[in-house]
């Protein structure tokens, strides 16, 4: 939600807990008409409201998660899109975390009288983003420059972030990527990501058949693992 909302909005508001990877959680707060869409606008690979009611109660009960069970309200991309590339293959493995989240949400006191708890409900988006029969990605393009090329073929968006199978070229930016899987789409082939942000104030062409031809970032399993979170 944005920052700058005031606060004696009367619309009704949501608290949820949501999961990005093996242990990366988050808990936020949307404006219930929203539905899912900030969510899905955060690629959040699956999710569970926790409760409903006023603004302030809302930002109350993500205060208390916070200070009481360590858990974040924020998580850069960068996390977010390594972990991906390592997500558990059934959907009862991949609620599993956010399930004993919940779990312990609910169990504390002091919650705001006028905040109405949800049963736990998972939601989960890897069919939605399209990440669900793709090979893990294996890194990310680190940044655009003048003359460089991004080149690829699109099989999944989550949030920002577009998953293009590619040739990684050597002296792309991580010889641990080229080479890449042939299961991603022929030999050299591999899956990497593209965080749309990067692009605001570059012009959109066609690449043609240009080769990838940026800095690629390879995703490293340390990165993967949120530490303090109960």
């Amino acid at each position: 939600m944005a920052a700058d909302t005031i606060a004696d909005d009367p619309r009704p508001y949501r608290v949820y807990l949501a999961w990005f990877g093996p242990g990366l959680l988050k808990v936020g707060i949307t404006a219930e008409e929203r539905g899912s869409a900030r969510l899905l606008e955060q690629g959040a690979v699956c999710f569970t409201w926790l409760g409903t009611g006023p603004l302030m109660a809302a930002r109350r009960t993500e205060e208390l998660l916070r200070a009481a069970l360590g858990v974040p309200d924020r998580i850069p991309y960068a996390e977010k899109r390594a972990v991906r590339s390592a997500l558990p293959a059934t959907e009862a493995e991949r609620s599993a975390e956010i399930a004993e989240l919940h779990g312990r949400a609910v169990a504390l006191g002091g919650w705001p009288e006028s905040l109405t708890p949800l049963a736990y409900q998972p939601v989960d988006h890897v069919r939605v983003f399209g990440l669900g029969e793709l090979p893990p990605a294996v890194g990310a393009v680190g940044e655009l420059v003048a003359g460089g090329a991004v080149s690829g073929r699109l099989v999944a968006a989550a949030g920002p972030d577009l998953h293009l199978i590619a040739d990684v070229p050597e002296g792309s930016g991580s010889a641990g990527i080229a080479g890449g899987t042939a299961a991603a789409g022929g030999a050299g082939a591999a899956v990497i990501v593209l965080d749309t942000r990067l692009m605001t104030g570059w012009e959109l062409v066609s690449a043609g058949d240009r080769e990838l031809s940026v800095p690629v970032r390879e995703f490293r399993k340390e990165a993967s693992v949120q530490d303090g979170l109960f």
